[in-house]
């Protein structure tokens, strides 16, 4: 018997070694990092940024693979429907953990039971942009426009659920004005239709919308945020033009599938903090017009949660839904 103990005893011990070795060894393949944004995106574009980063840092490879349209819902359920072994992860932003739980009618996935949020990484501020052709410089002279042609000036969004469209749904219950929604499943086709003048007005991540701005291809009248950007700072914030306590705010980070171990996901955790520590990815970012925002699982979750309570507000009384 004692004989048979040992032998027991040498083989439980082998196999926590071997279980810890294989932890150990996390990551030995390439990563897949679902992104639920068209490529050239600003989620796009700000995850693959920091993808390179990591990848140099963990010596493998983390591929980037766009699963855009409805309102992240595709994406997310991608990640929900693999394994928890830190080898599929995804773009977590507040769509996918905190617009979403109000907007839409039925959303398969549980933010708390059938997911692990791992880390944010950034902040994105959003630019309102104009048209050339449409006669407005500014908040106010859009809002007079808009109530002088009710029901005629159009505005389009990323995407059904996104900070574009509901920041705008926002903005148009709180002017008390009638805009046209049109979504699109890419921020880059939108502003495309937007030059071209189909779409009149959008609300679109500075990443993406800032280069047309600068370039004068589109006119920005507002910024977005509570104060204003260091990128745009001619760019008056839209609370500053009229219409107080006004904020929209894109963030986002890593997450994984629920049951995600603990061990790993304190090592991406580590990971993300320290890419966002690199001088070269936070002049990057800054270029693009986001700022870095690192957090701990913790302040994640807690960060999601606030956010779910805020926007069920708003969506509540601008009336916002999915088209």
């Amino acid at each position: 018997m004692k004989l048979v103990s040992a032998r027991l005893s040498c083989i439980a011990s082998l196999i926590f070694l071997l279980a810890a070795n294989a932890l150990a060894a996390y990551p030995d393949k390439p990563i897949r990092l679902i992104v639920g944004s068209a490529p050239g995106g600003a989620p796009d574009v700000l995850m693959r940024t920091l993808g390179a980063q990591m990848s140099k840092q963990m010596g493998v490879p983390i591929v980037i693979d766009n699963k855009p349209g409805a309102s992240y819902v595709i994406s997310t359920m991608d990640l929900v429907r693999s394994a928890p072994d830190g080898y599929t992860l995804a773009y977590g932003n507040v769509v996918s953990l905190a617009t979403n739980i109000s907007l839409l009618s039925k959303v398969p996935y549980s933010v708390e039971k059938d997911l692990t949020l791992i880390a944010n990484a950034l902040r994105v501020v959003n630019l309102m942009v104009v048209n050339n052709d449409l006669p407005v410089k500014s908040v106010q002279e859009l809002i007079a426009y808009a109530k002088k042609n009710p029901n005629k000036v159009v505005f389009g969004s990323d995407g059904n659920g996104t900070t574009s469209h509901l920041g705008m749904e926002y903005f148009r219950s709180l002017a008390g004005i009638e805009l046209l929604h049109v979504p699109y499943k890419s921020a880059p086709a939108m502003l495309t239709d937007l030059m071209g003048g189909s779409v009149h007005v959008a609300l679109s991540n500075s990443p993406v919308a800032g280069p047309h701005v600068q370039s004068g291809r589109m006119r920005g009248i507002g910024i977005s945020d509570n104060k204003r950007s260091p990128t745009f700072p001619a760019i008056a914030t839209v609370a500053e033009q009229g219409l107080a306590g006004y904020e929209v705010v894109a963030w986002g980070g890593l997450i994984g599938p629920a049951n995600l171990p603990a061990d790993i996901v304190k090592r991406l955790n580590a990971e993300v903090l320290q890419a966002l520590q690199n001088p070269e990815l936070i002049e990057k970012y800054k270029s693009l017009g986001a700022e870095i925002s690192p957090s701990t699982p913790e302040e994640f979750s807690d960060l999601s949660k606030r956010e779910t309570e805020k926007w069920a507000e708003v969506i509540k009384r601008s009336g916002a839904k999915v088209d």
